[in-house]
């Protein structure tokens, strides 16, 4: 079912063709899987997709979403899913234990809860590119001092 072409749009031109979609089908399931999917394609011809495969056929969307999340993006949990004046709200995170205000969600927000799913899930998507897209450390790097180092604390 899944085609093993490489990713041909970025998962932000992705998200823009999802967010004016009022229904979710299997081929618009299967463009964000071939579209937005870097290891689905290899699991594919593995033959090890047959849970999504399934899924897909039986119209169970959100689980289907989850599916992909899971695969795809396997640090990324769900952090938030709420209904609000009749949009849904889909907050997915990789450090779900920190509080809501410090951590760097992925957010997305549509009428229909699928779809709130996916594109949160290429927001992700995008956090992810973009952390591997840059060259700096992940830790703060410090130059060791010339000197001597003296404790100023005051531990009476």
């Amino acid at each position: 079912m899944f085609s093993a072409r490489k990713i041909k749009s970025d998962p932000g031109e992705l998200a823009d063709q999802l967010e004016g979609e009022t229904i979710l089908t299997p081929a618009l399931i299967r463009h964000v899987i071939a579209d937005g999917c870097v290891r689905l394609p290899t699991l594919a011809r593995a033959g090890k997709t047959t849970k999504i495969d399934r899924l897909v056929e039986v119209g169970a969307w959100c689980d289907a979403a989850f599916a992909l999340i899971e695969i795809e993006l396997p640090a990324w949990s769900v952090r938030r899913l709420v209904c609000e004046d009749g949009e849904w709200l889909c907050s997915l995170t990789r450090q779900p234990n920190l509080p809501l205000a410090l951590d760097d969600t992925a957010d997305a927000r549509h009428q229909i809860l699928p779809l709130a799913i996916l594109l949160a899930f290429l927001e992700a998507q995008q956090k992810v590119r973009g952390v591997r897209g840059t060259n700096a450390p992940t830790v703060p790097q410090v130059q060791a001092s010339s000197g001597c180092a003296i404790c100023c604390d005051n531990f009476a």
